[in-house]
């Protein structure tokens, strides 16, 4: 597998196979999948803000499943600690000597369910992992696993508790996903197969991590063309000048969607990005970097980013 996964006209296959495991385990639509397949390769972290019992935690555990990957979980409560994520060093009483006890952040899916129920110390402690990959445990560097991608959940209705993620975090999350209530006919099909045991427990691994990293790469080396960038500049700056807007996209933005795009592109067999895929994938990439002004409010996000696709014209 990973040595097909090196050209980015094979990396569409093996995606595909890997988005109908999950879709098969999950009642989830084939979109939403695709865009955790992008972010997984693009090294991006997901976000997937929904209602409880929609199935974010079994889209995690398939994804793992599916990609051949450790997975961990991190449920996340009020009194959790950094180090309880990261890892801490303990005596060895035998050897004399501190000996540093990873946390579940080692492995390479993490699913951090509910992380606004941990407090902002807490949710500190992932920065470092998100963006460098590593963590730092009393001035001491630890390298994390590789494939690495961080997937935490959110309930958007109940906040009692919580501790809302501030923008700084929120920008470290390359796509913001959600599930919704499953059609009437799906629903009924999700509970004939759900009936008798749990279906990710079904899913095959059809990739494996040196496969990924190589998935990974090769998308690295897709080709965005300069006017395809100064697209993204305009969708951005237009962000930041909209009266509606408190606060735009922000420079990091730009750089995730674009290689949010340069996954997308892999993923449908193409070398190059075209403005199709920076369009499919803007309101996932940039929904959540913004805030709106008063009196719009935070649901309007989504059509916020709408908007601007249709004002700013493909160059």
């Amino acid at each position: 597998m990973s040595e097909s996964a090196n050209d980015p006209s094979a990396i569409g296959e093996l995606a595909e196979r890997a988005i109908d495991e999950i879709t098969a385990a999950v009642t989830a639509p084939p979109q939403t999948a695709r865009a955790l397949l992008v972010a997984l390769l693009a090294r991006g972290h997901v976000l997937i803000e929904d209602l409880p019992g929609v199935g974010k935690t079994a889209l995690a555990r398939a994804l793992a499943a599916a990609t051949g990957c450790r997975y961990s979980r991190i449920q996340c409560t009020s009194d959790m600690l950094p180090t309880d994520v990261t890892g801490v060093n303990v005596f060895n009483q035998p050897e004399g000597r501190f000996v540093f006890r990873p946390g579940p952040v080692f492995a390479n899916v993490v699913l951090v369910d509910e992380i606004n129920r941990a407090s902002a110390k807490t949710q500190s402690g992932l920065l470092e992992c998100m963006q460098e990959q590593r963590v730092t445990v009393d001035g001491e560097s630890h390298k994390l696993a590789d494939p690495f991608i961080v997937i935490a959940t959110q309930n958007p209705v109940e906040f009692d508790g919580t501790y809302p993620l501030p923008s700084a975090q929120l920008d470290r999350f390359m796509v913001r996903l959600s599930l919704g209530y499953p059609a009437a006919d799906d629903e009924a099909e999700m509970l004939a197969r759900q009936s008798s045991h749990d279906r990710v427990l079904d899913v095959r691994a059809v990739l494996d991590g040196p496969a990924i990293v190589a998935a990974q790469k090769a998308v690295a080396q897709v080709h965005a063309s300069e006017p395809l960038r100064r697209y993204i500049v305009e969708l951005l700056d237009a962000t930041r000048s909209d009266a509606r807007i408190e606060l735009g996209a922000s420079p990091r933005a730009g750089v995730q969607l674009l290689r949010a795009a340069m996954a997308l592109a892999a993923i449908e067999g193409r070398d190059h990005v075209i403005p199709d895929d920076v369009q499919q994938l803007a309101v996932d990439v940039l929904a959540h970097r913004i805030v709106p002004a008063p009196p719009v409010g935070a649901a309007d996000r989504d059509q916020l980013i709408q908007d601007t696709l249709a004002r700013i014209p493909a160059l």
